[in-house]
């Protein structure tokens, strides 16, 4: 699968992409397990009851927070490169576009600005490098999860809908919805 943003740039993974590509493959197939090939990735989906999929979306590297453009932050790659501000998620306007195209990162990254809400609880908002605000990112959401909590299971809480992050020895499951057409 090759994703394209609307500016033309090309995203090398995409949490919600996949899980609808893989969704729309096992809806035509009768498959319960469905491969995506994303880049270098791998992602292993399942498909569970009420339109749920789990994904398998691998290795995620958080780095030391450190200090950019007067804001801390916690850069995450999860095949894809994250930009996690712990904040306001209503800061995301200004900080995002700041953060997307900083020289830090070279070739732009997604931000992320969230507010841990309760162990295991997350709220937050998605600036997407190439796109600008959406609604929800299952990349981002791994990467908030990671920023935040490290380890175990995280539900993060987008304007979009929730989804549920496992942690699990530095790899990531991610489980949200994706409706058949």
């Amino acid at each position: 699968m090759v994703i394209w943003n609307p500016d033309g740039s090309r995203a090398e993974l995409s949490g919600n992409g996949t899980r609808i590509a893989a969704r729309w493959l096992a809806t035509r197939t009768g498959a319960e397990t469905v491969t995506v090939r994303v880049g270098p990735r791998t992602v292993v989906t399942r498909m569970l009851e009420g339109g749920e999929v789990e994904q398998s979306l691998g290795e995620v590297r958080v780095a030391p927070p450190e200090r950019i453009a007067g804001l801390d932050v916690i850069a995450v790659d999860v095949g894809n490169p994250h930009a996690v501000v712990i904040g306001d998620p209503a800061d995301l306007p200004l900080v995002g576009p700041l953060l997307e195209t900083h020289p830090r990162f070279p070739n732009r990254t997604n931000v992320q600005v969230a507010r841990v809400d309760g162990p295991g609880r997350v709220t937050a908002r998605v600036w997407e490098r190439g796109v600008g605000e959406t609604s929800a990112s299952g990349t981002s959401a791994v990467a908030v999860a990671a920023a935040t909590h490290g380890e175990g299971e995280v539900v993060v809480r987008f304007p979009g809908g929730d989804l549920l992050v496992r942690l699990a020895g530095g790899r990531a499951w991610l489980t949200g919805p994706a409706e058949p057409l």
